[in-house]
């Protein structure tokens, strides 16, 4: 049997996501800006919705599995990449429905690049430190370390990720990008 705590994961990137399409969907083709902008404030919601669910899963006295270090790693990455990517979504959006300007495109080459991947690199760094502020979190919660240790190998898998994107992009472009953005 699957664990519970994966379909909360799961149901809360759902969740998200149909907030967020609702909210740009009442903003921009129901032309109802208030009500567009109270469902794109409730997306955060859905993060403390799973951060609930995780603690009070760990405080029934189970053992922490990986369904919580990914629910670590999804608040993570949700409040790194939480507000840029509402506001990729809301020009795209906005460009569709509403008559807006194209919707900005990444830097190809030059120094706005670079830019460009240490800021990209930077959220990840800070979904990095947000998720292991939850883990702490967590390991506190539940007062015993020995049964949230599996919460640290989600932690090292993203710190993997981390170095490999910290060298295949900010790095690389820094050494290989010449000339103006």
């Amino acid at each position: 049997m699957a664990d519970p705590l994966v379909f909360v994961v799961v149901a809360c990137e759902v969740g998200f996501w149909v907030v967020l399409a609702a909210g740009l969907l009442a903003r921009y083709a129901l032309r109802a800006p208030r009500l567009g902008a109270v469902l794109l404030v409730c997306t955060p919601l859905v993060d403390v919705v799973l951060l609930v669910a995780t603690v009070l899963d760990l405080r029934a006295g189970g053992e922490a599995k990986p369904a919580h270090g990914l629910a670590a790693v999804y608040l993570g990455v949700s409040v790194a990449f939480g507000h840029s990517l509402l506001r990729w979504a809301d020009q795209r959006f906005a460009h569709r429905f509403a008559g807006g300007p194209p919707p900005e495109e990444p830097p190809r080459r030059g120094p706005a690049r670079v830019r460009h991947e240490w800021r990209e690199w930077g959220r990840f760094a800070l979904a990095w430190a947000v998720t292991c502020g939850v883990v702490v979190l967590l390991v506190a919660v539940v007062g015993e370390p020995e049964r949230t240790r599996p919460l640290w190998d989600q932690v090292r898998g993203m710190t993997v990720v981390g170095l490999v994107w910290l060298v295949g992009w900010p790095i690389y472009h820094t050494l290989t990008e010449k000339g103006e953005g």
